[in-house]
C-alpha cells in the first residue's frame, strides 16, 4: 500500500473519532473539522519522507490538537478562553457522568439535542461524525446539496448560540433523544451497506463504525428494545456482506448468493439480540426490520425463504412509518409469494411517490422480466441505469439489460 493510500485509509478510519475529540476540547465545530483536515494534509506531506507513524491515529490527533491550539492562541481575546481549552486538552476524565468514554457517541447525542429540528440532527451527525459529504447526505434525504448546506449551517449556529452541552445526557433525558440517535446510526449503517453514490457499493468502515456505536448504545440503554433491534438488524445484514459481491466485484442478488459465505456467528448474535428485544413486548420499526432480515438470514436456501411472512412484516412496518420505500419492499415480497403480476400492480401504484428513484425502475424491470415482457423490461432497465448512483449497480443493470435485450431463439433478426 502506498503512503498516500495509507493516509487515506487512516483518514476514513479515524476522522470521526478525531473530530469528536477536538469538538470536546475546543467547543468549536468548524475549527475541529478544519484542523483535522489540516492534520491529514500535513500527513500527506510528511509521511512519505518520515515514514508512517507506529500509531497513526494518535499522531493525527496530536497534530490536529496542536493546530487548534495555535489557531486559538492567535484569535483568543481573553486568556481564560485558551486556559479553559488547555485544561480540556490535558484532562483525561470523561466530559459527563454517563461513564461513556466514546467521544463519537457524546457527539451524536449533542447533535440529537431536541432543540434541533429532527432532519438537522441526523444530517449534522452524518456530516461531522462520519465525514460523509454534503452531497451524499443530501442524496440520502432526497434534497438538493444547497438545501442541505443551509440546514447544516443553521444546526451548528443553533448549537453554538443555544450553548447546547457536549455530553451524553443523564438517564432521565435519554428517551427524548433515543429516536434521533437510532435514526443516525441506521442511516450511517445504510450508507455503508448500500452507498448512495460512488464507485463502491459497500463502505465497510461505515458499517463497522455503525455497529460499534450501536453496541455502545445498547450498553448505555440495555432495556431499550429498539436499540437492541437496530443492532440485531445491522448484524443480520452485515453477516451477508461477504456474499453480496463476487470475485470480480460484481453485485450478486440475494437469491443467488453463496450462503456458505454468510457469517453464522453474526447471524446467531443478531437473532439472539432480536429475541431479547421482542421479549420486552414493545415492538418498533427496527425490531420489525430485524425480523425481516432474520427471515432471510435463517433460510438455508433461497427457496426456503418465507416470503409470505416477510410481506406481512413489511405491511406492519408500513403502518409504523408510512414509507414509500417500505411499500416497494413489500411489493417485492408479495411478488415472491403471490406472483410477479401481483407485485407489479403494487409497484406501479408507487410511481407518484418514487418516480425518478432507480430502485423503483429496477424493481419494475425485474418483475417485467419475470413476466416475460422483455421489451418493457428493457425500457425499465434503461431508466434505472440512467438513475443508478453507484458503478456497481450500473454494471449489474447493464447485465440484466443485456439479458432481456438480446434476441430470443427463433426471433427475426430484422426486428
Amino acid at each position: 500500500m502506498s503512503v498516500e493510500a495509507e493516509v487515506t485509509a487512516v483518514f476514513r478510519a479515524e476522522r470521526g473519532r478525531i473530530v469528536a475529540t477536538l469538538i470536546r476540547m475546543t467547543g468549536d465545530w468548524d475549527l475541529a473539522e478544519e484542523c483535522v483536515q489540516d492534520a491529514f494534509a500535513t500527513a500527506l506531506q510528511r509521511w512519505p519522507r518520515e515514514g508512517v507513524p507506529r500509531r497513526p491515529g494518535a499522531w493525527l490527533t496530536t497534530a490536529a490538537r496542536n493546530r487548534a491550539l495555535d489557531r486559538l492562541r492567535r484569535t483568543a481575546t481573553e486568556t481564560s478562553v485558551l486556559r479553559e481549552v488547555a485544561e480540556r486538552v490535558e484532562g483525561d476524565e470523561p466530559a459527563d457522568d454517563s461513564g461513556i468514554q466514546d467521544d463519537r457517541l457524546r457527539l451524536i447525542f449533542t447533535c440529537c439535542h431536541p432543540a434541533l429540528p429532527p432532519e438537522a440532527r441526523v444530517a449534522l451527525t452524518l456530516r461531522v461524525v462520519t465525514g460523509l459529504t454534503t452531497a451524499e447526505i443530501a442524496s440520502a434525504f432526497l434534497v438538493s446539496e444547497a438545501t442541505m448546506t443551509k440546514r447544516l449551517v443553521r444546526a451548528k449556529q443553533k448549537i453554538r448560540n443555544a450553548g447546547i452541552p457536549y455530553r451524553v445526557p443523564p438517564a432521565h433525558l435519554l428517551p427524548e433523544r433515543t429516536n434521533a440517535v437510532l435514526a443516525v446510526l441506521y442511516l450511517l449503517f445504510s450508507e455503508g451497506y448500500a452507498a448512495s453514490a460512488g464507485a463502491a457499493l459497500i463502505r465497510r468502515r461505515l458499517c463497522a463504525e455503525a455497529i460499534d456505536l450501536a453496541t455502545t448504545l445498547t450498553r448505555l440503554m440495555p432495556d431499550e428494545p429498539e436499540a437492541l433491534g437496530l443492532l440485531a438488524l445491522m448484524l443480520l445484514h452485515d453477516a451477508r456482506r461477504g456474499a453480496r459481491m463476487d470475485g470480480s466485484g460484481e453485485l450478486v442478488p440475494l437469491e443467488e448468493q453463496d450462503r456458505s459465505r454468510w457469517d453464522t456467528d453474526k447471524i446467531t448474535r443478531g437473532a439472539d439480540l432480536l429475541d431479547t428485544a421482542l421479549s420486552n413486548g414493545r415492538p418498533g420499526p427496527y425490531q420489525v426490520q430485524a425480523a425481516i432480515a432474520a427471515c432471510h438470514s435463517t433460510a438455508r436456501r433461497a427457496a426456503d425463504t418465507d416470503w409470505a411472512q416477510i410481506a406481512q412484516l413489511y405491511g406492519r412496518l408500513a403502518v409504523m412509518n408510512g414509507s414509500a420505500m417500505v411499500e416497494l419492499n413489500r411489493a417485492v415480497a408479495v411478488a415472491m409469494s403471490d406472483g410477479p403480476a401481483e407485485g407489479l400492480a403494487l409497484v406501479d401504484a408507487l410511481a407518484p411517490e418514487l418516480g425518478g428513484h432507480h430502485l423503483l425502475s429496477a424493481t419494475r424491470a425485474d418483475l417485467l422480466r419475470r413476466l416475460g415482457r422483455r421489451h418493457e423490461a428493457a425500457a425499465a432497465y434503461r431508466e434505472a441505469l440512467a438513475l443508478a448512483p453507484t458503478d456497481t449497480e450500473r454494471r449489474y443493470l447493464v447485465r440484466r439489460l443485456g439479458e432481456v435485450a438480446a434476441p430470443t431463439c427463433g426471433s427475426d433478426a430484422r426486428h
